[in-house]
């Protein structure tokens, strides 16, 4: 049972890293995943779109955690 959560908890620790790499894909080129091409389905749309608005929230925790630390710094 431990060993099932455990890979569980593994898979969806890659769904959101993936989702986070998705969103800064989508902040440094303006390149989205196009979720009218992947399906017909409302709902399938609908869950995509959840799924990279977690991918989003993400990225914005982590600029701020990162901004707000003195081991980062900006350079543009």
């Amino acid at each position: 049972m431990s060993k099932q959560f455990g890979r569980i908890t593994h898979y969806a620790f890659d769904a959101v890293l993936f989702s986070a790499f998705l969103a800064g894909v989508k902040r440094s080129t303006g390149l989205t995943l196009d979720s009218d091409k992947i399906s017909d389905s409302k709902d399938v749309k609908k869950w995509i779109d959840s799924y990279l608005g977690v991918g989003e929230w993400v990225m914005d925790q982590s600029v701020a955690v990162m901004g707000s630390s003195g081991w980062f710094e900006r350079r543009r």
